[in-house]
């Protein structure tokens, strides 16, 4: 099992004084502006998603 991944900045503040939150699994507290967020996995994108354009041609 790996170890759950840690932001390094408040996304709100910008601050490094964050903890874990006892509200679950993916939830931290920044000490620095006193609020609360949750971090989650959403899932893979496709393979190739994007690369198709920045080709800058249509295929044609």
């Amino acid at each position: 099992m790996s170890e759950r991944a840690a932001p390094f900045y408040c996304p709100y503040c910008g601050d490094e004084d964050l903890r874990p939150s006892e509200e679950g699994h993916g939830a931290w507290e920044c000490g620095a502006c006193n609020r609360a967020f949750r971090l989650s996995f959403i899932g893979l994108l496709a393979k190739g998603l994007g690369r198709a354009n920045a080709q800058g041609g249509s295929g044609t």
